[in-house]
This record gives structure tokens, C-alpha cells and sequence, in this order.
């Protein structure tokens, strides 16, 4: 039996920062248009956070019963360890995912924005598609496109839309870069699988591009995110506090163009995720400063 620590660890913590940012952002560019709303804002930050704990299972489950994980490199895998029963670990994405229903249902009854029920039902279906089913997209080379959609804008402008009843350029190019970083992250972690992953018949998009040139990528999708946000400046000059973020850029990018032992890939994970709260809270200063008058 899994102890509450293996739990916690299957939980995968150092990605719950993929899933606050996208939140982060979007409601400072509500209070950008004058419409923030707090209860609203948590309620869309517990949807994203038990999303992402319930895919996390989720993963665990689908990928340990295939064997996927069996002779993976990284932190703990319940199922693949053979710490914990498949049928619990799926039980506690089965609730995770209820859970984060339950908060979705109480953001769109206040938000009255019922058409969204339809994009929480597609949130979830994605998140348990990734690896589980017979025909997971996350194993044809397709997790990177759904992640950026579900990290990137869904999660960015659907928290914007809950708030202000709109969305506004800065949601828009802020949802798009956070989106690639959580990319980034996931390509992060599908290159160290690499060896593995192909063993087993897992076609990542970073198996398709080959090691060197999916290393590449992620430097290119860090250097975007920031990119994008220089289109706002003429409109809003503090969006440039986002440029703080590049040392913190420069480690995990030379770990992934040098890092030649797998496990040097590790740490890069949670210095992703770091990296994506990071521009996170310096979009939202960005969005705030203006309105003190400073």
C-alpha cells in the first residue's frame, strides 16, 4: 500500500505551476478591464489545480498498465513501481476530476457562462485521453498540441471570460505564452523519455523530431513567450518586467542543449514550471502597475 508520501509525489506537484499560471494571468488581464472578481478567480484556480492533480493520476494509471513506465527514468510512478493498485490510482483521478467539475459547475453558475460547461466537459475528456483509452493522442505525437490549447488559452481566457465578460489582446498573447512554456515543460520531460518511450511504441512529438532537434524547440518556445509580449509594450511598457526572466532561462536551456545523461533532465521540469509562475506574476504586475499611477 502506497504511503500518504508516494501519494503526494504521484500528485506531481512541481507541474501544479503549469496550472495556477494560465489562472494568474487571466485574471490580471480581468482587472486589466476592470473586472476582477476574486471568488471567481479561486474557483478557476481549483478547477485548474485538480485538473492537473487528476491527469497526473491519470497518467500514472494509463501508463503503468500498459507498462509504459516500467523501466522510465524520474520520480516515482505508483502503478509502474507496483506501490500502489490501478484501480485506486484511477479512482483518485476519477475524483480529482469530479472535484474539479464541481468547482467548474459553481465558476459557470456565477459567471453565466453555460456554454463553458462544454468546455470543462472537453477539459476533462482531454485530460484523460492524454494517455488512457485505447487510442491515447499523447502517444501519437499529439499531447503537445492539447496541452498548449488546455494550458494556453482555455485555461487563460476562459478565466478572463469568467471575470470580465470578454477578453482583450493582452489575455490573448499572455494565454498563447504560457502556453508554450507548458509546452516547453512537457517536451522537457518527453525528451528524457526518449529511449524509453520509443521501446514501448510512444510516438511523442519529441520522438518524432529527434533528440537534438526537440532539445532546440524548447529554447525556441521559452524565447517566443517572451517575444510576444514585446507587442504589448507600446500599449503598456511594464509588460517588460516579463525580460527578468531570462537568467532563470538560461540554466534549464543549456541543460537541455548539453545535458547529455538523462536524469540532468529532471530539474528542468520544475525550473519550467518555475519559470511559467514566474511570467505569470510578472504579466499580472504588469497588468496592475499601470492603475496605481506609478
Amino acid at each position: 500500500m502506497a504511503t500518504v508520501g508516494q501519494w503526494i509525489s504521484g500528485a506531481r506537484l512541481r507541474t501544479l505551476p503549469m496550472a495556477i499560471a494560465p489562472v494568474i494571468i487571466g485574471t490580471a488581464a480581468a482587472f486589466d478591464m476592470g473586472g476582477l472578481h476574486w471568488v471567481r478567480a479561486i474557483l478557476a484556480a481549483l478547477v485548474a489545480l485538480l485538473l492537473q492533480v487528476g491527469v497526473n493520476y491519470a497518467n500514472d494509471y494509463s501508463d503503468g498498465i500498459r507498462g509504459t513506465d516500467e523501466v522510465r527514468v524520474g520520480p516515482l510512478r505508483l502503478v509502474g513501481s507496483g506501490v500502489a493498485r490501478p484501480h485506486n490510482v484511477k479512482m483518485a483521478a476519477f475524483a480529482a476530476f469530479g472535484l474539479a467539475m464541481v468547482a467548474g459547475l459553481a465558476l459557470v453558475i456565477l459567471s453565466q457562462a453555460w456554454w463553458l460547461l462544454l468546455v470543462g466537459a472537453g477539459a476533462v475528456l482531454a485530460a484523460w485521453g492524454y494517455t488512457g483509452g485505447k487510442n491515447p493522442y499523447g502517444y501519437m505525437g499529439l499531447g503537445d498540441v492539447f496541452v498548449f490549447v488546455f494550458f494556453g488559452p482555455v485555461a487563460t481566457l476562459g478565466t478572463t471570460f469568467t471575470q470580465a465578460s470578454g477578453v482583450s489582446t493582452a489575455a490573448v498573447l499572455g494565454s498563447i505564452s504560457t502556453g508554450l512554456i507548458a509546452v516547453a515543460l512537457l517536451m522537457a520531460n518527453n525528451v528524457r523519455d526518449i529511449p524509453t518511450d520509443t521501446e514501448v511504441g510512444k510516438r511523442t512529438l519529441a520522438v518524432r523530431l529527434g533528440d537534438k532537434n526537440a532539445r532546440l524547440s524548447y529554447v525556441v518556445m521559452l524565447a517566443l513567450s517572451l517575444g510576444l509580449m514585446m507587442f504589448l509594450v507600446p500599449e503598456n511598457p511594464w509588460i517588460l518586467l516579463v525580460l527578468l526572466l531570462v537568467p532563470f532561462m538560461l540554466m534549464p536551456s543549456w541543460l537541455m542543449l548539453k545535458g547529455k545523461k538523462r536524469k540532468s533532465l529532471i530539474p528542468v521540469l520544475q525550473q519550467t514550471g518555475l519559470i511559467n509562475l514566474g511570467f505569470s506574476v510578472l504579466f499580472a504586475a504588469a497588468m496592475v502597475l499601470p492603475a496605481l499611477r506609478l
